[in-house]
């Protein structure tokens, strides 16, 4: 079983295009926003706006929350607890290939093209999984 349950989890993670992170705020209110994400096996690459309140937020409590949706019935969720950091050495996103192959077409229907994006989008935030539960 865990086997499938690792292989479910790879390929939602491979497939998805949104994932919902949750970061906490100085005064405790939770704050969840949709996110472009890229997941190496081992960690999620996200870029924010630096204007972004989830930067300070992270800053200030690392402690992040990510999830999935789930299918019409309620099955089909992922969530994902972990640790955030603002990752000053990672490569703005139009020099990260899987990024760009991921999102290429997203950026075009915004209008946009993966450099000037990049620059719009320039803090990287890199979350470490701690935790995972998957509700089939």
């Amino acid at each position: 079983m865990a086997d499938d349950e690792h292989t479910y989890v790879e390929r939602r993670l491979r497939d998805a295009v949104v994932i919902w992170l949750t970061t906490v705020r100085s005064d405790g209110q939770p704050q969840t926003s949709p996110v472009w994400f890229l997941w190496d096996g081992e960690r999620f690459l996200i870029y924010s706006q630096p204007t972004s309140r989830k930067v300070p937020n992270i800053r200030g409590n690392p402690r992040v929350s990510l999830n999935l949706d789930g299918d019409a019935d309620g099955g089909e969720i992922l969530t994902i607890e972990g640790t955030a950091e603002i990752d000053e050495q990672a490569p703005l996103s139009n020099e990260v290939e899987g990024y760009v192959e991921k999102y290429r077409e997203h950026i075009k229907r915004l209008g946009d093209e993966p450099e000037p994006f990049a620059r719009m989008y320039s803090t990287p935030i890199r979350i470490t999984p701690t935790r995972r539960r998957v509700y089939r």
